[in-house]
């Protein structure tokens, strides 16, 4: 642990445990730790806690920062290691066998006073790294403290159960019986809910970051999906306090989360950020695509969503100088004709269906709304992205839409699709088409897509233009008064495609 090279490092060669425990790199970890103020590295009286610890990782990086600024006020090397590992890291495990590895990474030895302990004054197994094995707390088929599923996690003692002990508690200040100075760590992301088919996840890394709050550090600084942008599944709270939190100090956001987890895939990227409790005021932000970094500086809240670049940003306010009515506006919430996307077409019927599995016919007297737009032309977009996860290829470019098809009358879908306008012409309806394969409109659109689900709230930046008249790149650039570096700048993030639904 207090040596400066590792040739390998095994934590730089962990595998994660599952999509849920992502394993954090130590070059990564110093990134995030590289936020911190210098001073706390030579402060013998600075306490730091990570409460997600899964590899020690993090507690160990910060000890060999603590060795070496230590050094002029605790010579005595030994000495040294005692009083950082004993008096200023701390650690919670999110698993038994976390809670093992932590050790061994921190102490040099799974039991915190074993014989190969690097530190002499625990005389106890954990140390300052500890694990109490927990259970949920049941009501109504739910974990009343994270929102896991009982049918999934209430599982028999020889399993993990998942419940982690830093959430699952009203007095998470109890656990230490310490205030910390920093806060930091790489918490689990989702749990299985029970929702949906059995497969649905919550998010839950929200409730690690609210948890850390209620202990009042100085600091925090956690890594995270980025999907708390636009919020969605029970993260709009969390987006609209973290939007208005001015003690967020920086944010540095991956677009990509292959940037900064080399083979991790996680839906919308990833970002970490530094929360300053004493020092409120704009906010420093890095977006990283590849090797190019963009940054500025300005609150997060400009927005009711969050909108990664500044140049993405100018755009929009452009948008928004010339437009005052936005597509969201037309476009349908889910199941616009009150199908499932299980519904499956019929031998007879008065009306077309479009599914997902196929196209047929369907009873009119099926249909529990929208039945205004049966009669109307109408452009029928597919609800899920065709971006996986809503990650860019390897280009760094995203399609976005899937499939765009114009609906003639009599023609209905299921809730695989969402319903765009409803006009009285075949021509409007082949404009609105052509006008959502723009470059312009899926770019903005992308602006807060960040995972595959496609809702109408995507569409809060894309002007509600008058489909009478026909629409195309060039000239929506010229009506908006797009300059080269902002075409540019959407061109090198958004795929051409044409009217076959296919990339040119």
């Amino acid at each position: 642990m207090i040596q400066t090279q590792y040739n390998p490092d095994v934590l730089s060669c962990l595998a994660n445990l599952s999509n849920d425990e992502v394993f954090t790199p130590p070059n990564l970890v110093n990134d995030i730790l590289d936020l911190l103020p210098a001073e706390l590295w030579s402060d013998p009286k600075a306490k730091f806690l990570d409460p997600v610890s899964k590899s020690g990782v993090f507690l160990r990086e910060i000890a060999k920062r603590l060795m070496t600024g230590l050094e002029t006020q605790i010579p005595k090397k030994q000495e040294r290691i005692n009083h950082i590992l004993s008096q200023q890291l701390y650690g919670i495990a999110i698993t038994d066998l976390t809670a093992l590895l932590s050790r061994r990474s921190v102490y040099c030895s799974k039991t915190a006073n074993g014989k190969y302990s690097i530190c002499e004054t625990f005389d106890d197994e954990q140390g300052n790294i500890r694990y109490k094995r927990m259970k949920h707390t049941w009501q109504s088929g739910k974990c009343t403290f994270c929102g896991a599923s009982q049918e999934v996690y209430d599982r028999e003692d020889t399993l993990e159960t998942y419940a982690y002990n830093f959430i699952h508690t009203d007095k998470p200040y109890n656990i230490f019986n310490m205030k910390f100075d920093v806060i930091v760590g790489n918490p689990p992301y989702q749990l299985n809910d029970g929702g949906g088919t059995g497969s649905s996840a919550k998010p839950i890394y929200n409730l690690f970051i609210d948890q850390a709050k209620k202990l009042k550090p100085r600091y925090l600084s956690m890594i995270i999906p980025a999907r708390w942008y636009s919020g969605g599944k029970g993260l709009d709270e969390f987006r609209n306090e973290m939007l208005k939190d001015k003690s967020i100090r920086k944010l540095v956001d991956f677009a990509d989360s292959r940037d900064c987890f080399p083979g991790v895939d996680i839906a919308g990227g990833v970002c970490y950020f530094l929360w300053d409790r004493d020092n409120k005021g704009i906010c420093e932000i890095e977006t990283k695509r590849k090797k190019v970094i963009n940054k500025s500086s300005r609150f997060l809240d400009e927005f009711d969503t969050f909108v990664r670049d500044n140049l993405a940003i100018d755009i929009i306010h452009k948008v928004k100088q010339k437009s005052s009515s936005f597509l969201d506006v037309v476009v349908s919430s889910r199941m616009p004709f009150g199908l499932v996307s299980s519904v499956r077409p019929d031998k007879n019927g008065d009306l077309n269906l479009i599914t997902s599995a196929g196209n047929g016919k369907i009873s009119s007297n099926k249909i529990t709304s929208g039945k205004d737009l049966i009669q109307k032309w109408k452009v029928m977009l597919s609800k899920a992205s065709n971006d996986h996860g809503g990650q860019p290829d390897k280009e760094g470019k995203r399609r976005i839409f899937s499939r765009i098809e114009v609906m003639p009358p009599k023609t209905v879908c299921t809730e695989s699709y969402l319903v765009v306008g409803n006009y009285n012409s075949e021509k409007e309806a082949n404009n609105m088409a052509d006008f959502l394969r723009t470059k312009f409109c899926r770019f903005l659109v992308s602006t807060i897509l960040l995972t595959q689900n496609i809702t109408k709230g995507k569409f809060i930046f894309v002007p509600n233009l008058s489909m009478e008249e026909s629409w195309d790149d060039e000239k929506l650039f010229s009506k908006y008064e797009l300059n080269a570096n902002e075409i540019n700048f959407i061109s090198q993030l958004i795929r051409p495609m044409n009217s076959n639904n296919s990339d040119l």
